[in-house]
């Protein structure tokens, strides 16, 4: 389920945090292409006249395995932006030939819980760094969504981009949808990661949200490249269920980097 504001303020004061009922891990709504979505309790109006987009036929499973062999190349062609509103395609953002690179695609500049997964990114940099290893993160949203979520959380500016159109999830077919967004069993974890999610929010804000609501209901993953290789993929099945940073901690250290 995704993160309220109201509940982020409860995080903010330290008040502790509670959670509506459980939902049934079977209730799966349908959100049709032409329905016009509103979370009154967040504060947060969208609504959306695409329907729930198709995988593209590369791209079946989370499993580096299951990706087509091109995928670095069609990843490669897509076009994000830095917080400065300037353009940059994928293959420009690290060496496409030995270079590696731990590519986060966070669900959208307001999330909270993807404001703790940049907080974890963040803290771990270092070890990529020392490494030879990019790391770059991306967040749908406009540019200047990007620079607020850079300049509140804080975030390395040089390693955040953003992808309005959400481009980049559409090629690596990450998940999108009402359910997934609000009522995935997966979401549930979140509940054991209480102090950390609060104080990644400490300075949170709504005003980071993509103008454009339908971008809320997108959902993110972790992928390494070796190059143009794909080692590592994981797709998010819904809101704060995210990759194990040790596991791409210990892929990295594992593979030589040129």
């Amino acid at each position: 389920m995704a993160v309220a504001p109201s509940s982020v303020k409860y995080l903010q004061s330290s008040t502790p945090f509670t959670l509506p009922s459980q939902l049934s891990p079977k209730f799966h709504p349908r959100f049709p292409s032409t329905a016009a979505a509103r979370a009154d309790s967040t504060g947060i109006g969208f609504s959306t006249r695409r329907s729930v987009r198709r995988k593209p036929p590369a791209v079946l499973r989370a499993s580096a395995a299951d990706f087509s062999p091109s995928i670095g190349e069609l990843l490669g062609e897509v076009t994000v932006f830095k917080a400065s509103g300037e353009p940059v395609v994928f293959k420009d953002l690290w060496d496409q030939n030995e270079g590696m690179a731990v590519v986060s695609l966070l669900r959208h500049f307001g999330c909270p819980c993807c404001w703790e997964l940049a907080s974890e990114l963040k803290e771990v940099k270092s070890k990529f760094d020392s490494s030879g290893v990019k790391l770059i993160a991306i967040g749908v949203g406009e540019p200047k969504k990007a620079l607020l979520f850079s300049e509140r959380l804080p975030f390395p500016v040089d390693s955040l981009y953003a992808d309005p159109d959400r481009k980049a999830y559409d090629v690596l077919g990450l998940y999108y949808g009402f359910g997934r967004t609000f009522f995935n069993p997966a979401s549930a974890k979140v509940l054991s990661r209480f102090d950390s999610l609060r104080k990644a929010v400490e300075n949170y804000t709504i005003e980071a949200t993509p103008d454009d609501r339908s971008g809320v209901l997108q959902q993110g993953g972790m992928f390494v490249f070796k190059g143009k290789e794909l080692l590592y993929a994981r797709k998010d099945e819904g809101t704060g269920d995210h990759a194990p940073l040790n596991d791409i901690i210990d892929l990295c250290c594992q593979v030589p980097v040129a």
